[in-house]
């Protein structure tokens, strides 16, 4: 059982929905960024999704565009990425993922990238603007390295193709809950709960589901968990705490673990 999977079963037990917090590796400088770790796990994330910067994330609104923007700008790469990460893992247990856009791990070449996740400690990765059509060889060697490729289903996705997503996703899937980019918002998209009930219908085997793109608050991951999804993740509103504390890092990380320990409560309904 990989630590995703077995993360999730702990949760069940203690009937607990999953937070799943992301930031960008290297946002605001690679120094903070296992700081920021720790305040996450500290603060109650279950999970903690990792960014690797990249030059054009389709995927993302314009708050974490920006915090790619920084990280690049304070030299975070592939290869500042996973020193990163063996420097997080040495005080944080909670499962990591690598989100990154696949051109990177074509570029590194995709058995060696995810040898470098295990290697450094990567438990999953997700990799927006891979379909599940295209993930076979990306699934296979990263299988070989006991790491989970999870993928995203979207608001359209058919009854039968969710089938084809759930059978070939490790760790959890990844719901979508809105058509369009990243970003906080202020209510929750009506296809939330229609979503995440086809994956509970269309699955062989007990599959995990994530809520993401427009978490932005407790009352947010409230609804998630409560609509049936095992975990909720949110992302821009914590990238939104490291925008406007840039030059106050106590004041970051502070206000960073008040509001994650906010979200998590909200997972325990």
């Amino acid at each position: 059982m990989s630590r995703i999977a077995a993360k999730f079963e702990e949760l069940r037990r203690k009937n607990e929905g999953a937070l799943i917090a992301f930031v960008t590796a290297g946002d605001p400088t690679i120094s903070a960024t296992p700081k920021i770790a720790k305040t996450l796990e500290d603060a109650g994330a279950d999970i903690i999704e990792l960014g690797l910067p990249f030059s054009d994330p389709i995927a993302d609104g314009p708050t974490i565009q920006a915090a790619a923007e920084r990280a690049l700008k304070s030299d975070m790469n592939t290869d500042a990425y996973f020193a990163t990460i063996k420097k997080i893992r040495k005080t944080v247990k909670v499962p990591l993922v690598c989100l990154t856009y696949f051109n990177l791990v074509l570029k590194r070449g995709v058995g060696r990238f995810m040898k470098d996740c295990r290697e450094s400690g990567i438990d999953g990765v997700i990799i927006p603007d891979l379909p599940v059509e295209e993930a076979k060889e990306v699934i296979e060697k990263a299988d070989d390295n006991n790491v989970d490729v999870i993928l995203l289903a979207a608001p359209t996705t058919t009854e039968e193709r969710m089938k084809r997503i759930l059978d070939s996703t490790r760790g959890f899937v990844y719901l979508v809950s809105l058509l369009g980019v990243t970003g906080a918002r202020k209510k929750l998209s009506r296809t939330v709960r229609d979503m995440i009930n086809l994956a509970k219908k269309s699955a062989k085997k007990n599959v995990p589901t994530a809520v993401g793109f427009g978490i932005s608050s407790s009352k947010h991951v409230r609804e998630v968990i409560e609509s049936g999804a095992d975990g909720a993740i949110v992302g821009s509103a914590i990238v939104d705490i490291i925008a406007k504390n840039i030059v106050n890092e106590k004041k970051m990380l502070r206000d960073m673990h008040n509001f994650v320990a906010k979200l998590k409560d909200a997972t325990r309904t």
